[in-house]
């Protein structure tokens, strides 16, 4: 089956977003390494229903409006690969969870540095929010789209973990109040 795609203007930069059949398969980042996520040929199609959707769901999830994502995913993978990003779309909107948080979860505990390349390889960015691993510190660590898009994700839904401080892993986030706050969508209109 052949993959589609359109691009989209959002706060962290353009996105690409893919498509098989009627499921998303990745949303890649403007300055993705070109083999990070591997996919087939790919056609341009931005009326494509599915990556329309996404679009628009991606939008209000900038906009401060959305905090839970409702389309349908496609992850191709390995098997352990598929159990990460699993344990990703189970990660609170404005929560963080470390890697070995992560391979507990998924009953792997000794794996965390494959819990790591795996979380690195996720080709649904944002959805499965793989922004919302964090270093056992507290730390912010390696991000496909860049820190600064971490950040930016992570400050979006009031994720504590963007003050840098040490942190015990898993702790609940403050929340910000996004009502005096202007949209971060509104930024790249």
């Amino acid at each position: 089956m052949e993959y589609v795609y359109m691009t989209m203007k959002s706060p962290v930069g353009e996105l690409t977003l893919v498509a098989r059949g009627d499921k998303l398969a990745a949303i890649l980042w403007e300055n993705d390494k070109p083999n990070r996520v591997r996919l087939g040929a790919m056609t341009e199609n931005t009326g494509s229903s599915v990556l329309v959707e996404t679009a628009r769901q991606l939008g209000e999830y900038f906009a401060g409006a959305r905090t839970q994502f409702d389309v349908a995913l496609d992850f191709a993978g390995t098997e352990f690969q598929r159990q990460v990003w699993a344990a990703l779309l189970t990660i609170p909107y404005g929560d963080t969870r470390s890697y070995s948080d992560i391979a507990h979860q998924i009953g792997r505990p000794a794996a965390v540095r494959a819990v790591g390349a795996a979380n690195g390889k996720n080709p649904i960015s944002i959805i499965a929010p793989c922004h919302r691993v964090i270093g056992m510190s507290g730390d912010l660590t390696g991000f496909a789209g860049g820190l600064h898009a971490k950040e930016t994700l992570l400050m979006l839904e009031g994720a504590a973990a963007l003050k840098r401080e040490k942190r015990p892993a898993s702790r609940k986030p403050e929340k910000v109040d996004h009502s005096t706050q202007g949209s971060l969508f509104d930024a790249v209109a």
